[in-house]
């Protein structure tokens, strides 16, 4: 078996599983935020009207709640849907809730691994469909609807079809001037937003064992993006050495077998790799950035679970150091621990020094909530997951989707730029 049909095997009971065998597996940890939150204590008010029970969650110590998409809030809705939030986590004792402005917090797909709450092996499930981020450390991790996190908070299991597994093999280390941002933006738009629909993806090969970990984040990240169950990456020694220094002590080696099976294989080299940008209005819209269009950008935005962990802004930073930008540029950290580092190692000062708005760990503008959302007409780049008509901003806006390094190159000249150009 490969290493998602092991997990879901473990998590159900059984000694093997195959692709389209249903399961009831047993869910290792559950995420909410508060956009989700509010949502499943609607179901919750519904299965109450209908008498049933939901006084108690099956295992409070296994859920976690993150605010980060409406945070600072932006109106008087999101203002509430937090305090629902604080009075869900009072009620039924749920100890790990990351509050805005309360020491750390931030965007949900980033606390998953700033703070090891999810372990190689572990079936996880979010209330949010970017959770295929966390498969970058060997889980089984992926986003639900309201209806089926609700299911999970009041029993500990959900039902799952065994997803056939696609294995995405990169050979060889990918030069300084690409980021894992351009691969995975390579792979989309190889096989499409449709490419991976209701299937695994798994990214292995010398190129992935040389990546850190925060650059296997970037890809199961944006298996999403291809419409895909889950991202995922096995564990290996990278990945228990990065969770123990987080304060995990039960980081363990979980594998798939060596004879393995996968529906289809993808292979890519690394030194033929260039940056790659996604041009409006889909993911699968792609070009080198040598080749794109030369438009005249309003702004660059780098921020998101996608592009604003350490080692993002470490890579716009390099960028940026001695350099003004001549376009509106934001930079928003993932989480106050990452916020925190890049202050005490002088990148922050690098940022406002060129010019950079530096701000809270929020998902607003990348979901076109605030912000920072675009006007009409308006063309940003951005190391975000998502360009489809509105979702910065603006129906008539424009996104293209890139790396921190290419986002914080086209900062300083406003328009599409390779970093090597600089």
């Amino acid at each position: 078996m490969n290493i998602v049909e092991k997990i879901l095997a473990r998590a159900s009971g059984k000694s093997s599983l195959a692709p389209d065998d249903v399961v009831f597996a047993n869910v290792d940890k559950v995420m909410v935020h508060d956009v989700s939150g509010p949502g499943v204590l609607k179901v919750f008010d519904k299965l109450k009207k209908q008498g049933i029970s939901v006084d108690k969650l099956w295992d409070p110590t296994k859920v976690w709640v993150a605010e980060d998409h409406f945070v600072p809030s932006a109106e008087k809705m999101s203002a509430e849907n937090i305090v629902k939030l604080s009075n869900f986590t009072k009620n039924y004792g749920i100890e790990k809730h990351f509050k805005y402005g309360m020491g750390q917090y931030g965007i949900c797909h980033t606390l998953s691994h700033e703070e090891a709450m999810v372990m190689p092996g572990d079936v996880y499930v979010g209330g949010d469909s970017h959770t295929n981020t966390t498969g970058a450390l060997g889980a089984f991790a992926c986003g639900l609807g309201h209806t089926d996190i609700a299911y999970v908070l009041l029993h500990g299991k959900i039902w799952f079809k065994v997803p056939e597994t696609d294995f995405f093999k990169l050979n060889g280390k990918l030069p300084d001037h690409v980021m894992a941002k351009d691969l995975i933006l390579k792979i989309i738009g190889d096989i499409g937003t449709d490419g991976g629909n209701y299937r695994t993806m798994q990214f292995g090969g010398t190129g992935i064992e040389e990546m850190s970990v925060e650059s296997r984040l970037t890809l199961c990240n944006m298996t999403t993006e291809a419409g895909a169950k889950n991202g995922i990456v096995e564990a290996d020694q990278k990945v228990v050495d990065y969770l123990t220094s987080r304060g995990a002590t039960n980081a363990r080696l979980f594998k798939g077998d060596d004879d393995a099976e996968y529906a289809n294989m993808y292979e890519y080299e690394a030194s033929e790799m260039e940056p790659i940008v996604a041009k409006p209005f889909s993911p699968e819209n792609v070009a080198v950035v040598r080749e794109a269009p030369s438009v005249e950008l309003d702004k660059s935005y780098i921020g998101s679970c996608t592009g604003a962990k350490y080692e993002d802004l470490e890579a716009a930073a390099k960028v940026l150091k001695g350099r003004q930008v001549k376009i509106r540029t934001e930079i928003l950290p993932a989480s106050i621990s990452i916020y925190k580092r890049a202050m005490e190692n002088g990148l922050l000062s690098i940022f406002l020094d060129s010019g950079v708005t530096v701000g809270p760990p929020t998902c607003g503008a990348c979901c076109g909530a605030h912000m920072g959302v675009l006007a009409k007409d308006e063309i940003c780049i951005s190391t975000t997951n998502r360009n489809f008509p509105g979702r910065m901003g603006h129906v008539e806006s424009q996104t293209y989707l890139s790396s921190p390094m290419v986002a914080a190159a086209s900062a300083v000249t406003g328009k599409i730029t390779d970093p090597r150009d600089l």
